[in-house]
């Protein structure tokens, strides 16, 4: 078990959410080996769930670990009655959140912290985090070791069971088994969906559209299923943490949500499962973005969430977000050698927004140096190895 770079109030009841195998468990058991543990995979735990909720929290005692319990949102209004009459304290861990935080906003809301675990950040395995990504230069060692090691994350993914495998041939079969069981079947019995066929169509055709909007009615056409059904399985991979969304970015904030959203893989591993083939560029773009979005959920980017944006004359910028003082824009490129012509799109979204804070415009490219062409700061992919 490798140190997660997330901080848990001890003090706190929390929720912890994030896809199956991100090491939600391990983590819990690791920090609270004192804590008694149950789980609703146990299927005579998950009847006396369903036939007396109050019974078996009451029977759990007072310091709880307990385990995939989006198998049975309402048993919240259990443990919310523990916690308020008996002062007990649970960790729970969830990796869908199909009507759990539903349940859990009326029921726990303001007696428990919900954070999110995403699967590890490249380098997490490695340390606790050496820099952070947009303040600090990477010294050269580091980023000619992050180099060497780009290929195998982007390929095999940050799952932490394929972090610690011992060769190449283990983390595929690891993948494969992920795929037939967390990422099919597993989802299918959480969200009642019926056809395996139609999901892994579904699967590979948000694959091979990644770098695109997504168009539901293109994609359920192609998946060979209705779009009332393709709308629900894209729905299952968003609340399962598997995939998640890049709205469309507009200046006034009521039309932040008009453009038509991009769908991203939570963890390149995903992939690499299905043995699905991806362009070096779209590889790259999802590797990136999915190690930003860790970091959002993570709190290291305090933005509420990752936008693209995409200009009238379709000029495209890959990912924006804003913080308390900034702006930022975000171009991903595979170039070793980047020239004012891989910064245009940024240059021109920094000179027609009307924004009232600082922009600031960022490139990650595959080399190595830290420069700049124009306003445009260039940062090695390289750098997002142990930073945050």
């Amino acid at each position: 078990m490798f140190e997660r770079w997330i901080a848990l109030d001890a003090n706190k009841s929390t929720l912890l959410t994030g896809p199956r195998r991100c090491g939600k468990t391990t983590l819990l058991k690791h920090c609270y080996p004192d804590f008694a543990y149950a789980t609703l995979d146990d299927l005579d735990l998950l009847d006396w769930a369903r036939r007396d909720g109050k019974g078996l929290i009451q029977s759990l005692g007072n310091r709880v670990i307990l385990d995939e319990i989006q198998r049975h949102p309402p048993l919240t209004v259990a443990v919310k009655y523990a916690i308020d009459k008996g002062n007990a304290h649970f960790l729970m861990t969830g990796s869908s959140t199909i009507g759990l935080l539903d349940a859990g906003a009326d029921s726990l809301a303001g007696r428990i912290n919900i954070r999110s675990l995403p699967t590890a950040c490249w380098g997490e395995n490695r340390g606790l985090p050496t820099h952070r990504i947009f303040e600090d230069a990477v010294p050269f060692p580091q980023l000619r070791e992050a180099e060497r090691l780009l290929p195998d994350a982007i390929r095999f993914g940050q799952f932490p069971e394929i972090l610690t495998a011992d060769s190449p041939e283990k983390k595929q079969e690891l993948l494969k088994n992920y795929r037939d069981t967390y990422f099919t079947r597993d989802l299918m019995q959480l969200t009642n969906i019926e056809n395996l066929d139609g999901l892994m169509a579904l699967y590979l055709n948000v694959i091979r559209s990644i770098g695109s909007s997504l168009e539901v009615s293109n994609l359920a056409r192609e998946a060979g299923i209705s779009f009332v059904t393709a709308k629900k399985y894209l729905n299952s991979l968003l609340q399962s943490q598997l995939t998640f969304r890049l709205a469309g970015y507009q200046y006034g904030p009521a039309k932040r949500y008009t453009k038509a959203a991009k769908t991203y893989l939570a963890d390149m591993g995903i992939a690499q499962g299905f043995r699905a083939r991806l362009s070096d560029g779209q590889a790259m773009e999802n590797f990136v973005i999915a190690e930003l979005e860790k970091r959002r959920k993570l709190g290291f980017i305090p933005a509420d969430r990752l936008y693209h944006y995409r200009s009238a004359g379709g000029r495209e910028v890959d990912v924006v977000f804003e913080t308390d003082k900034f702006l930022t824009a975000i171009e991903i490129k595979c170039t070793k050698k980047p020239s004012r012509r891989d910064t245009r799109n940024l240059e021109d979204f920094a000179a027609g927004v009307n924004a009232e804070k600082a922009v600031r415009c960022f490139l990650f490219y595959s080399g190595l140096e830290y420069q700049e062409i124009g306003n445009v700061n260039l940062l090695p992919i390289a750098a997002l190895y142990r930073g945050k």
